[in-house]
This record gives C-alpha cells, structure tokens and sequence, in this order.
C-alpha cells in the first residue's frame, strides 16, 4: 500500500514537470520531421525545377565550352599558327538548338507539368499520413490518461468499499467473505492501475518520439463536449474525395505523366531539325587565337532503324500509360465505398458515444444505489461488486468512444485532404 501511494507521488511530480503540447503543436512538429512528407516536399522540388527546364526548352539552346592545351616531344604542324610547333591549344564555344523535335517538347512539358501537380498532391498526401499517425498517438496518450484516471477511481471506490466491508463483519452485519471479496477486487484495481500507467508511459514515449522530444511529452487536455454534425453530405464528400482528395489527383497526374511520355517516345518517329553554331580557335598559347573559325548549320535527321529501341520504348511507355490508367480508375471506383466506410464510422462513433455518455449515468446511479443497499444491509456484496465493474466499465467505454469518433474524423479528413473543422492546425 505505501509503495503504490509512494509510485502515485512521483508520478504526479514527474507529471508537473513533464512538457505538454497542444494537438496543432504536435502536427506541426511532428510533419516536419516525418521522413515520407521531407521526401515529398523534396519531389516537389524535383518537379518545379523540371518543368522549368522544359519551359528553358523552348527559349534556350544547348551551350557546350571545351578547350585543350596539348605538349608533343616533336613538332608537328598547328593549324592555328600554320606552322610546325610543340604545343597545340585549343577551344571551342558549341550552341545547339532543336527547330523541330516532333512535338517532344511540348510532351516533355505536358509530362513535367503533371508532374508538379502529382507531387504537391503527394505532398499533401504524406502531409496527412503524418497528421493520422500523430493524431492516432495523441488520442491514445489521451484515451490512456483518461482511462488511468478511471482505473484510480476503481481503486478508490474498491478501497472505500473495503473499510465499509471491513466495518460491517466487525460489527457482525456481514460475514467473513465480504471483505475477502473486496480486497480480490481491490487488487484487481490495483493490478488494472499499473497496467494502465504503464501504456500511459509508453504512450508518452511515442509522442515525444513523433515530434522529436528528447523524452517524454504530455497532451493537452481535449475537449470533451458531444462531437459535432460534420459540415457535408455523404453524395458532397464522395465528389471532394474524387475532386480534391490528395490519392485521387495524385493518380490523374501520374496517368496525364505517363501520356506525356508515350506522346514523347512517338515523336521519334518524326524527322529531327536542329540548329548549330560553333566557333572554335586554335593557337599554341593558353588562351588561342591565332586562327578562329566559326561555323552555322542546319541539320535533319530521320531516324529509321535502331535495332528496335525507338518500338520498345513506345511499348513501354503505353504500358506504363495503361497501368497508371488502370490505377487511376480502381481507386475512383473505390472512392464510394472508402468515403462511406469512413463518413458512417464517424457517425456511429459518435452515435456510440452519446451511449456510451448515457451508460456511465445510469451505472453512476445503480452503484450509488447499490452502495447505499449495501451499508444498509438491504444487499449483499456481489451486487455491490457488479456495480462498481459496470460503472468501470461504463466510463471505460465512453472514452474509447471518443477516441474512436476522434480517430474516424482523422481518417475521413485524410481522404479529403483538408480540415472539416478548425483547432487542429
């Protein structure tokens, strides 16, 4: 007995001096250092600087610089000087620019496009994967305090009900076995308290560790009013889901990417013009300029057999444009049945919830009763007993309850990649 009231002192004491966080200053940490969303935020990066290089495509040339300085043993003849010498210099300045690629720029660009709208799609995917675990670690930090607490007030009413019980077979108003059956649920109590301490302390731990604590981190308290009506239909949040959801436009894109690249490997079967002008200069000093030449020419190729690779990238590429296709079109036909699962979850959770609100009521009032039979002899102890589990029970229940319609509101705000209610972030 004095070593657990002794556990319970240093644990609120630790608890007084342990960091809390709120639910928002905990998805803001804890994205941040979410490995899946960094790669996210670094393709869209990728991506911004491809389509500007498809977009430099149309207006820039290709510029090429080179030079070499060259010692012979024996001299030979040097075109920049027109005469026998031992060093040979040289340097060069190559632009290049495409007149007509059969349409590869503009694929190239289509494909970069949609590239850039497929990887801010999955950055706001990985955005809200990271926000559904944080949460999910929150509300279990949360559901285990909360049920902490129920499992103290367990020991509570178990050691209350002992010193009655105790009171009542010294007085001889009840026998032996009453407070033998006690002190079995008192140590049940006990026993439930540790193990619920215990996965608070984890679930500390995995807070701390989302949002890169050093140790151990609290949660704000949350509030603990009914949940709210959610702001749209069922018919409206399948039409976001499939307009806005973050797994849906990430799938259009990576087909419009594939398109743009099947569009792309098809151009080689067009001819190929292209500009080039080159000057170069020739000497034997180190920077030449003895001799400088400079050449413009335009050329046309057409490619007509490479040993099949042209043909093989075409079949790839509309393989690829099939299967992103394919993709695309399973998760749309999914998009009803995903949205519903997580739209009634939430109503029936919260549904649950109410019950469960309502239970702990009436099992607050049957122990109030039943305590109150008891010590005045009008019931014996297994009522009593069955009263104070119900009542544990009842109060356990609601707060799953509410980390369930908690959880459920996460999940369907993640399909829809964005907040249906504001206070979060």
């Amino acid at each position: 007995m004095m070593l657990l009231g002794l556990l319970l002192a240093v644990q609120v004491a630790a608890t007084d001096t342990m960091p809390r966080v709120t639910l928002a200053e905990a998805l803001e940490r804890a994205t941040q250092l979410d490995p899946n969303y960094v790669a996210a935020l670094g393709q869209i990066d990728n991506a911004a600087w491809g389509r500007r290089a498809a977009y430099l495509a149309f207006i820039l040339p290709s510029i090429t610089v080179q030079g070499s300085y060259q010692v012979s043993s024996s001299p030979s003849f040097n075109i920049g000087t027109g005469a026998a010498s031992k060093t040979f210099a040289f340097a060069q300045l190559t632009g290049q620019y495409e007149l007509f690629a059969g349409g590869r720029k503009f694929a190239d660009l289509a494909a970069a496009k949609a590239q850039l709208t497929g990887a801010r799609a999955g950055e706001l995917e990985a955005r809200f994967a990271a926000a559904l675990l944080t949460e999910s670690a929150y509300y279990d930090l949360v559901s285990n305090r909360e049920l902490t607490e129920v499992a103290r007030q367990r020991v509570a009413r178990a050691e209350e009900q002992l010193v009655v019980a105790r009171a009542r077979v010294l007085s001889g108003a009840a026998v032996q076995t009453d407070s033998l059956r006690l002190l079995l649920e008192l140590t049940r109590a006990r026993v439930n308290l540790l193990r619920e301490e215990s996965r608070l302390r984890v679930s500390r731990l995995t807070l701390g560790s989302l949002i890169g604590a050093a140790g151990p981190v609290d949660a704000a308290p949350l509030p603990s009013g009914p949940a709210p009506d959610l702001p749209l239909t069922l018919e409206e949040a399948v039409a976001e889901a499939l307009e806005q959801g973050p797994s849906y436009r990430v799938a259009r894109a990576n087909e419009q990417s594939a398109g743009a690249q099947l569009w792309a490997q098809r151009s080689a079967w067009l001819p190929q013009v292209g500009l080039s002008a080159n000057t170069s200069a020739f000497d034997v000093k180190v920077f030449p300029n003895a001799t400088k030449r400079s050449t413009l020419s335009i050329g046309v190729s057409l490619p007509i057999w490479d040993g099949g690779r042209r043909e093989i990238g075409i079949t790839q590429a509309r393989v690829n444009r099939n299967v992103a296709r394919a993709i695309r079109e399973d998760l749309e036909r999914s998009a009803r049945p995903d949205v519903t699962q997580a739209y009634d979850q939430y109503l029936t959770s919260r549904a649950a919830t109410d019950l469960a609100a309502q239970a702990v009521v009436v099992a607050e009032e049957n122990y109030r009763v039943q305590q109150a039979r008891y010590r005045s002899g009008a019931t014996d102890i297994l009522d009593l007993l069955e009263a104070q589990v119900n009542l544990s029970d009842a109060q356990a229940g609601l707060v799953q309850s509410r980390t369930a319609t908690r959880l459920a509101l996460a999940g369907l705000e993640a399909i829809l990649g964005r907040r249906l209610f504001t206070g979060k972030d």
